[in-house]
């Protein structure tokens, strides 16, 4: 079960995040040694499964959730606008904060995972055999050299959580789809599972952390006063 209504997944707070921090490096480092076995495992997969793979990954591409959520925000936002009755003019201001939280609470994650990953600069599979499963050529590089995190797996877990927070009964086909999205990063081989593992954690973080900003302006959703984030006027927003 799902409580949405925490600031932060799994029991995080500001007290507890460095134990945090530090079981997520211990879980990469374990993962770390199996990583090239996996990913041969995965591509080596056959018909029908790299087929299904090789058809859902872009799935966790992010303009078919930012164009048509930007694009909804701001017809939504022109339409209160000319709206001369008070209470459809709230209406539409409503729904253009949710295609707004939609928009930013995938589109913030997916832009750090585009600046780490160029920074951090980790060979993709592609470039194992020449180069090994460590090696890094920061900051100037290319696809090649983008591998940690996984962006298509941070928008795509960015997205189920944002799912999860607006209606909270579609979150786990969302996450199932998450999961799915992101074995398919490894099984088309672009990816090592603990690529997968890192951009899965920062898309979950990067949309808790989206929704805290909104629920401090009080946009689509507020602070109560026992700490819990719930949506605003719309409709309060119950436990999954």
């Amino acid at each position: 079960m799902m409580d949405f209504r925490n600031p932060l997944p799994l029991g995080l707070n500001r007290k507890n995040w460095p134990l945090f921090a530090l079981g997520l490096l211990a879980v990469l480092a374990v993962l770390l040694p199996f990583d090239r076995m996996a990913s041969d495992a995965a591509t080596a997969w056959p018909e029908p499964f790299a087929g299904f793979f090789d058809a859902i990954t872009n799935l966790g591409l992010s303009d078919w959730i930012l164009i048509p959520s930007l694009v909804f925000c701001l017809v939504s936002a022109v339409l209160a606008l000319l709206m001369r009755q008070e209470r459809a003019k709230t209406l539409w201001r409503r729904m253009s904060g949710i295609w707004g939280f939609v928009f930013f609470g995938v589109g913030a994650p997916g832009l750090t995972v585009n600046i780490v990953k160029r920074l951090i600069g980790r060979g993709r599979p592609v470039v194992f055999d020449g180069n090994g499963t460590l090696a890094f050529h920061s900051v100037v590089n290319d696809w090649q050299f983008q591998s940690f995190p996984s962006g298509h797996s941070t928008t795509i877990f960015a997205f189920a959580f944002v799912v999860g927070f607006l209606w909270p009964r579609a979150f786990w086909p969302a996450m199932a789809l998450a999961v799915l999205v992101g074995i398919s990063r490894v099984a088309v081989g672009m990816h090592y599972p603990t690529d997968v593992v890192a951009g899965a954690v920062l898309g979950t973080m990067g949309a808790y952390l989206v929704r805290y900003v909104f629920a401090r302006r009080g946009w689509v959703f507020t602070i109560a006063p026992d700490g819990a984030i719930v949506r605003t006027a719309a409709g309060r927003q119950p436990a999954a």
